[in-house]
């Protein structure tokens, strides 16, 4: 615990499609500072800046940012908490915006050398009208996080998965659909903690293989070989520098043979009870409330 640091503003909840994950994260986090010995102010986000910004005075030393999704993750409130010059934990607001714009985090890890899926942007109507690539594909929101709209289409009639309304807006990413083994690796400032592979049951890892408990099983370290984990780890470092990502990330891969295509950077992953960055940390030996205390004395803004 940084001696300097003494008030935490724990931002939670939110409107996006991932409040209920975020009020989980946020509780898990304001419980290990308060055991930490800070004074921390919990406040749940609601869709008016006036009342927030009311809440943020007077200035906290640190905002913890323990919110999900559009809005919390996307660059929005970093760059509120920028103007309020008041440090914030995880990236800054263009890592944020970048890794949030799927297609756009895609073309920065071409041009770091990682592998990405073969992948076009499209809308809604034409995926509708007409084949836009052969299947098995996977169809994602632009610019949601948790496997929110994701859907994995195995053959041509794919039109029945575009009826659930969980794909919001037009804009949308479809992406080959790659075989093989999930893998995911935390980033803690710049070195890698470990490697994870899951697996689950549901078919992929969506929404409630992430979040309900018993949906997916986590192993840790990846029973893969010596080369493959160590080339995750770096590939991981690597996808983190080239968004300019700081603080804790999470990249996701998938591993097909010998051949790792990563999927995408969470600059906010979470931190609730079954989640993956707490589970890797404690296998580098740290817990959780050392893990979050590290993000409060590591906590920056943008100048």
């Amino acid at each position: 615990m940084n001696k300097s640091i003494k008030h935490v503003a724990v931002l939670m909840g939110g409107w996006s499609a991932e409040r209920e994950v975020s009020l989980v994260t946020g509780a898990a986090c304001v419980k290990a500072l308060q055991e930490a010995g800070y004074d921390v102010t919990p406040i749940d986000v609601q869709r008016d800046m006036g009342a927030l910004m009311t809440r943020l005075y007077p200035k906290p030393d640190v905002v913890f940012n323990a919110l999900h999704g559009r809005f919390g993750e996307d660059g929005c409130v970093q760059g509120l908490l920028d103007i309020l010059a008041i440090p914030y934990t995880y990236s800054g607001l263009l890592a944020s915006a970048i890794a949030m714009n799927k297609p756009m985090a895609k073309t920065l890890f071409e041009k770091a050398g990682l592998k990405v899926a073969e992948h076009i942007v499209t809308t809604l109507p034409e995926l509708v009208e007409h084949d836009v690539m052969e299947p098995p594909f996977v169809i994602k929101p632009v610019n949601e996080g948790s496997s929110v709209g994701v859907h994995i289409v195995m053959d041509d009639d794919h039109r029945a998965v575009l009826d659930d309304g969980s794909l919001a807006g037009e804009i949308i990413m479809v992406e080959k659909f790659i075989e093989g083994r999930e893998l995911t690796v935390a980033v803690m400032g710049d070195k890698a903690l470990a490697v994870t592979e899951i697996t689950t049951e549901r078919g992929f890892y969506d929404y409630d293989a992430k979040y309900v408990e018993g949906g997916s099983k986590h192993i840790v370290p990846a029973k893969i070989s010596k080369k493959i984990y160590a080339k995750a780890m770096e590939q991981a470092v690597i996808a983190h520098n080239a968004l300019g990502c700081r603080g804790i990330s999470r990249a996701d891969f998938r591993l097909d043979g010998n051949d790792l295509y990563i999927l995408e950077i969470n600059t906010q992953p979470g931190m609730t009870p079954t989640s993956l960055v707490p589970e890797q940390a404690l296998h580098a030996g740290m817990s959780f409330k050392q893990l979050v205390c590290w993000m409060v004395d590591n906590a920056e803004y943008d100048q």
